[in-house]
């Protein structure tokens, strides 16, 4: 299974306990809070920055098609059927798969998937991207 990831690192997602594959990029884990300002009386020296809400950015993760490829449409239309949010987790692993880090994703409910683009004529490996929200993360 390694010689078909040329990168250093590559990532396992599974959600509600059905492993989806392994993907070669994730881009998009993070957060962001919202900031209110309060501006307290008497305190002319500055203003208060309190964190508000939470917004967490949605991931997208990109691989060449494989065989795993069938278990995301299966579960955009397990979604279809019934938008159930479930909680799944990302594994980041290393060339001999050992476990890099996981992270505990919250509430995942997929939002795009990009099939591949087949050009006879070009020598790039077709390409999946598979796009999802979520309610939060956690390190494990």
């Amino acid at each position: 299974m390694t010689d078909v990831f040329a990168s250093t690192v590559f990532f396992r997602l599974s959600v509600a306990g059905n492993d989806l594959g392994a993907f070669h990029t994730c881009q998009g884990l993070g957060a962001q809070f919202e900031v209110e300002q309060y501006a307290e009386g008497g305190n002319n020296g500055f203003t208060w920055q309190l964190p508000s809400r939470i917004t967490w950015s949605p991931v997208t993760m990109t691989r060449p098609v494989t065989a795993d490829s069938a278990k995301v449409l299966k579960w955009f239309g397990e979604v279809e059927r019934r938008a159930e949010r479930k909680d799944g987790e990302i594994v980041a692993l290393a060339p001999d798969l050992t476990p890099i880090v996981r992270w505990q994703v919250l509430g995942v409910l997929p939002l795009r998937w990009q099939g591949p683009s087949f050009d006879p004529s070009g020598s790039q490996a077709a390409v999946e991207t598979l796009e999802f929200s979520h309610e939060g993360l956690e390190a494990s």
